[in-house]
């Protein structure tokens, strides 16, 4: 989704209304042939949902609609249906007030991160959690709660679906919901999209569909689609089928796009141990956060201009300054060259270059420009000085497309927060370390552990990077020069994995040609349904 402050009325409450089709699909699953429920919305908007069950005519008992927005609940109160009640008020308020329960809970929840709600809902959101018995984080977003409240409404057996961002099966943030979902329900089912299905935003959600219903049996299954209008051929007796058992150990609900057998055979791999992590042996930290990229990044020219040499620290600022494994001190001299922003300005205290012109005014452009009253430079002691500046033994490309990237960093560059610090621990060959990176099962849970967006992005946070599975052997650093030079002349991805796999796989650890062919089947699986978004 897009920065709130990029963003319009509409979307500051969080509202993206949800398409017909989709609406029509979550109310015949939820009503399924029952005439007796009853329903609550707990974010009704202007009343899609509610016009979809008069339009087809669902059969229900009673129906209870929560909008906070004054304007919104009006058009929803205008919906001529019997035994409706349109409450104008804050869900979080309702959810724990109200002693009522409901059969049926459906909607489209707002989208609206921690940090843009009132110190009210802060309160009353972290109440709702506290219901569910649950540890709130200040980095929830308005979805999560909807949905932990909305199950606590729910009676011995009922069911909920909802529209949720596809941020629900991989941010960390949600991590708690997933978990807190895989014990409360019963059968678990995730429709997604290959298509972009809200229109006017680059948001992709996907359809949450739980039903609590005392089996005893707690089963999760994934459907993808290629666009809502496929809903409609959906059988939804098959929903009840729902085969893969959750395993309330893997906090990724990623795992559930791969079918049973792939499962098994990365859960074996975790479960025994069989190849370490990154974290054995590196430390992950994120890169030089400096409050403004755009000023303390800068080009040779700008050096020259302000005579700043001597602040001026070798940087790669950019995943495509760096198009290889190793990044050498004659990589950073052609991005200078280039007139890349290859420089990280790196300043002391103001008294110790107040005599400096060139540096003095290129800090008075900056105050001219704002960037003193950034977000981080704002809370510095003094703006200009940025914290925790070294150069890591290796890079981590924070976001990447085709597939993520570890980097030697032999010109001893320094980064911002768009790569990640990699320091290697006593005993372990940097060479090595990122040699082994460079094969199918890595690359595999490297798609699990990271979240995608949009365009095909996939992100992994540095937390996320050291859970990465890395079949380390000292052995592979040779292997460095043969990856490096591969990626220099742009070899596919696939072609470079036939060789890695083969030494760091099949030599390194034992795996079977069988077992490497399922962790590359499983690579493809994922990356290709991240890059086809559209």
């Amino acid at each position: 989704m897009k920065l709130i402050e990029d963003a319009s009325e509409e979307k500051l409450r969080g509202g993206f209304y949800t398409p017909e089709p989709i609406a029509d699909f979550i109310l015949k699953w939820a009503v399924n042939g029952s005439t007796e429920s009853d329903l609550l919305e707990p974010s009704c908007g202007d009343g899609v949902f509610l016009e979809r069950i008069k339009e087809n005519n669902f059969k229900y008992n009673s129906i209870t609609a929560i909008e906070l927005d004054k304007i919104e609940a009006k058009k929803s109160e205008k919906i001529s249906m019997p035994r409706k009640e349109i409450l104008n008020q804050d869900f979080y308020s309702f959810c724990i007030k109200t002693k009522k329960k409901y059969d049926l809970v459906v909607g489209n929840p707002p989208y609206i991160r921690y940090q843009y709600f009132d110190n009210q809902q802060k309160i009353l959101a972290e109440k709702v959690f506290e219901k569910a018995g649950l540890k709130y984080s200040k980095m929830t977003n308005a979805w999560v709660s909807f949905v932990i409240g909305s199950s606590l409404l729910l009676k011995e057996k009922g069911k909920i679906g909802f529209v949720l961002p596809a941020e629900v099966l991989q941010v960390s943030y949600a991590e708690i919901l997933r978990g807190f979902l895989s014990h409360f329900y019963n059968s678990i089912n995730i429709v997604s999209f290959k298509k972009l299905v809200f229109p006017h935003i680059q948001q992709e959600v996907v359809l949450l569909l739980c039903e609590k219903n005392d089996s005893g049996n707690h089963f999760i299954e994934h459907i993808e689609l290629e666009d809502a209008d496929e809903l409609k051929t959906i059988d939804l007796y098959s929903l009840k089928k729902s085969t893969k058992k959750i395993d309330f150990k893997t906090n990724k609900w990623t795992f559930y796009f791969l079918d049973q057998d792939e499962i098994d055979f990365l859960e074996n791999i975790i479960d025994n141990d069989l190849i370490p992590k990154v974290a054995d042996f590196a430390k992950v930290e994120v890169g030089t956060t400096t409050g403004s990229n755009g000023f303390f990044s800068i080009p040779l020219s700008v050096v020259k201009k302000y005579n700043l040499e001597k602040f001026a620290k070798p940087l790669v600022g950019r995943s495509v300054q760096v198009g290889s494994a190793i990044f050498q001190e004659k990589d950073w001299l052609q991005n200078r060259d280039n007139e890349a922003k290859s420089h990280l300005l790196v300043l002391p205290p103001l008294k110790e270059i107040s005599n400096q012109r060139g540096v003095m005014e290129y800090l008075q452009y900056g105050k001219t420009q704002g960037v003193d009253k950034g977000y981080k430079t704002g809370i510095r002691d003094e703006w200009h000085i940025i914290p925790s500046v070294w150069a890591p033994d290796a890079l981590f490309i924070r976001r990447s497309n085709l597939f993520p990237r570890l980097i030697v960093n032999k010109a001893k560059a320094f980064t911002t927060d768009t790569m990640h610090r990699v320091s290697v621990k006593n005993g372990t060959d940097i060479n090595a370390l990122t040699a082994s990176f460079y094969n199918s099962l890595s690359l595999a849970f490297s798609e699990i552990t990271g979240r995608s967006y949009g365009g095909g992005v996939l992100e992994l946070m540095p937390n996320e990077v050291e859970q990465i599975i890395l079949p380390y052997k000292k052995e592979n650093a040779s292997l460095l020069e043969k990856i490096d030079r591969s990626l220099r002349e742009k070899m596919p991805i696939e072609q470079i994995l036939k060789f890695t796999n083969k030494e760091i796989l099949e030599k390194g650890y034992g795996l079977s040609s069988k077992q490497i062919e399922m962790a590359d089947s499983i690579w493809k699986k994922l990356s290709a349904r991240r890059l086809n978004r559209y």
